[in-house]
């Protein structure tokens, strides 16, 4: 046996035994800790998967198949209109509403379509950065000039970010829009307002299923919110006349899906998941056996769902472990953060945009804890800091994002963010 080339094992194992054999199980905070990450994991699974994640999937995988790399390559890629790119891309997350989880498998499909680095990365700050609700109740709960700064800092962002990973990585770019620009064009089966009205009838059934409930009882997104399944099970409708009509899906297997989907929604009034859940399986169906483009559209799903939900079970339980949930403690306790966060010192600005970008956020919930974290002391530098950085970026969503599109460019994004974010919060703090 050759000694020289088994040490890596060797010391390897000989980690993970002594992590072992010390392991602190027992110690209270180790135990909560552990706790925590299941308790995040299950949290996640029974808001975020079904809901958010599964109809996200679907929406990347027919961008996959029914968008076209020359559609992509013309509004998003390399060589495109920079104010249309840029401009799309970074305005996004007021229509999406979506967290820092939920874009990944639209980033995954527009990037791997031909998007342009800069326009993708764009769209991937500005998914869950640019959410209208959140920066409204960001203004009313946190103040007028945190909301305003919130809004403009993120719009800024998005476009800043976008174009200097476009610079940095412009070799790339024009190799890969070479490269494409050599691809021949595709045949168009339907024409772009139907495909248009189909991908808009599924991001109106992923924005309304998860509008969250606003802090007032009334007002237009209350509203909205008391009549989310109505309008939910509206678009629902119209996608299940689109399928039949234009994608030539079997008009008997779409009539039976919605039939049981109703059913279940009468005998079920308070628990609209069962219903959603039985739409999801039935368009599974139906994709499934199907012939042609419909089976790539579920073949296309499934690949993105192989590919990012491992990561984010995984990145979830860490996150959980190291920093719990909102107002639960992980492994490392509140109260070094809180007490990190004070004042406007370069310190307290970056440690807020490290700690933001490494937590994760579900939508709207970064605003109770800002809340409690301004009133243990927290500069409001900081506070813009944590906003800038925390919605657009997790532990979970970093491990995805490295899947599509590599270490080093994940490393230089994240590096960027957190950057971008330590400076706005010195300047605000300034202010």
């Amino acid at each position: 046996m050759n000694w020289k080339s088994e040490w890596k094992p060797f010391l390897l194992l000989l980690i993970v035994f002594l992590a072992c054999f010390y392991l602190p199980v027992g110690m209270n905070r180790f135990d909560d800790a552990v706790l925590e990450a299941f308790h995040l994991v299950k949290w996640y699974a029974r808001e975020h998967v079904i809901l958010c994640l599964i109809p996200a999937f679907f929406i990347a995988g027919a961008i996959a198949v029914f968008v076209s790399q020359a559609s992509v390559m013309k509004y998003l890629g390399p060589k495109a209109n920079k104010m249309l790119a840029y401009g799309v891309a970074s305005v996004s997350g007021t229509i999406l509403a979506v967290c820092s989880c939920t874009v990944l498998p639209l980033f995954a499909g527009i990037y791997r379509m031909g998007a342009g680095l800069g326009p993708a990365t764009a769209f991937l700050y500005s998914g869950p950065a640019i959410n209208v609700l959140a920066i409204v109740l960001t203004a009313n709960v946190l103040g007028l000039e945190l909301g305003v700064a919130r809004a403009v800092g993120a719009i800024l962002f998005s476009i800043i970010i976008g174009l200097l990973m476009h610079f940095i990585f412009r070799r790339e770019e024009l190799e890969k829009s070479n490269s494409m620009a050599l691809m021949p064009a595709p045949e168009v089966s339907r024409p772009l307002w139907q495909n248009g009205l189909y991908f808009f009838s599924m991001v109106a059934i992923l924005v309304f299923a998860n509008w969250a409930k606003p802090d007032t009882d009334s007002g237009l997104w209350f509203w909205i919110y008391s009549w989310k399944w109505l309008l939910t099970a509206l678009f629902g409708v119209l996608f299940a006349i689109i399928l039949p009509v234009w994608f030539a899906v079997n008009t008997y297997k779409m009539v039976l899906t919605c039939a049981a989907v109703l059913i279940l929604s009468l005998l079920f009034p308070g628990m609209p998941m069962i219903p959603f859940v039985a739409g999801i399986i039935g368009l599974s169906l139906i994709a499934g056996t199907e012939t042609g483009e419909m089976n790539d559209w579920l073949s296309s799903t499934w690949e993105f769902a192989k590919q990012i939900l491992p990561l984010l079970f995984w990145g979830v339980l860490a996150a959980g472990f190291f920093l719990g949930r909102p107002e639960n403690e992980g492994i490392i306790p509140s109260e070094w953060i809180s007490g990190l966060v004070g004042g406007n010192s370069l310190f307290a600005n970056l440690f807020a945009s490290i700690v933001g970008a490494f937590m994760y956020f579900a939508t709207l919930t970064e605003i109770p804890i800002l809340q409690g974290l301004i009133g243990s002391g927290m500069g409001k530098g900081p506070a813009l800091a944590l906003l800038l950085a925390g919605p657009a970026l997790s532990l979970p969503n970093m491990l995805v994002i490295r899947s599509v599109m590599g270490t080093r460019k994940t490393v230089i994004f994240v590096s960027l963010v957190i950057v971008m974010a330590t400076i706005s919060g010195l300047i605000f703090g300034c202010l």
